[in-house]
């Protein structure tokens, strides 16, 4: 595990307190089997025209600023990564999941479900029109809130190979207090996790535009 990477117990996060591994880590001989690199993964058949639209997935339109996030997949020097499937998920605009176990007392969007996906280009590149997430109570502490974030998954060559992490908004007053923000011990790697506003990618009347790249070796990863 490098600098760039939080680890895996860190007792300001409480869970991890509980769900850190005890005992050192067993790695194993080989990376995945050449039938799992070499069989199908998945594919454009399996993708919905809105998939990568979250604002367009149901009959009316979500509250909330309306945002585009875009940005590249790279690796560890710097080569687009094409062809991969990358998903995210998050709150509405009020900081509420669609999930049964989120039960704090924001509204639910009947037009916002807060899930997407959608394949790298032969660039590299992805691109979600979206909600602005809102910020939301969690117990970690006394008056505890996360910061907005999208949630971003991206699977390589097979789903053995993922990567798993939070893309968070510029100037965000709850940096200084989230602990899983915080749990990532370089501040240079934290800033890798806030992406850039752009006004080139911003839609006039629409959208507010983002720019997030992904370099796999580089971005933090949960753990």
């Amino acid at each position: 595990m490098t600098d760039s990477h939080p680890p895996y117990l860190y007792p300001p996060y409480k869970s991890t307190v509980l769900r850190a591994p005890s005992r050192p880590l067993v790695v194993p001989e080989y990376g995945p089997d050449a039938v799992e690199l070499s069989g199908p993964v998945f594919g454009h058949a399996e993708l919905g025209l809105l998939d990568n639209d979250l604002t367009r997935q149901h009959s009316g339109e979500p509250l909330g600023e309306r945002i585009i996030v875009t940005g590249r997949v790279l690796d560890d020097r710097g080569r687009p990564v094409p062809g991969a499937l990358v998903e995210v998920w998050q709150t509405n605009a009020a900081g509420r999941y669609v999930h049964l176990r989120d039960q704090h007392p924001a509204p639910l969007d009947p037009n916002f479900t807060g899930a997407g996906r959608c394949l790298t280009d032969a660039g590299g590149r992805y691109e979600f029109t979206t909600i602005k997430p809102g910020a939301y109570p969690w117990r970690n502490h006394h008056n505890a809130w996360r910061p907005a974030h999208i949630h971003f998954s991206v699977f390589g060559a097979a789903f053995t190979q993922r990567l798993v992490t939070q893309m968070y908004f510029p100037g965000d007053p709850l940096f200084a207090h989230d602990p899983i923000f915080q749990s990532v011990p370089d501040e240079k790697a934290r800033e890798r996790l806030v992406a850039r506003f752009d006004l080139e990618t911003t839609v006039p009347e629409q959208a507010l535009g983002y720019q997030w790249d992904i370099v796999l070796g580089a971005t933090p990863m949960e753990t």
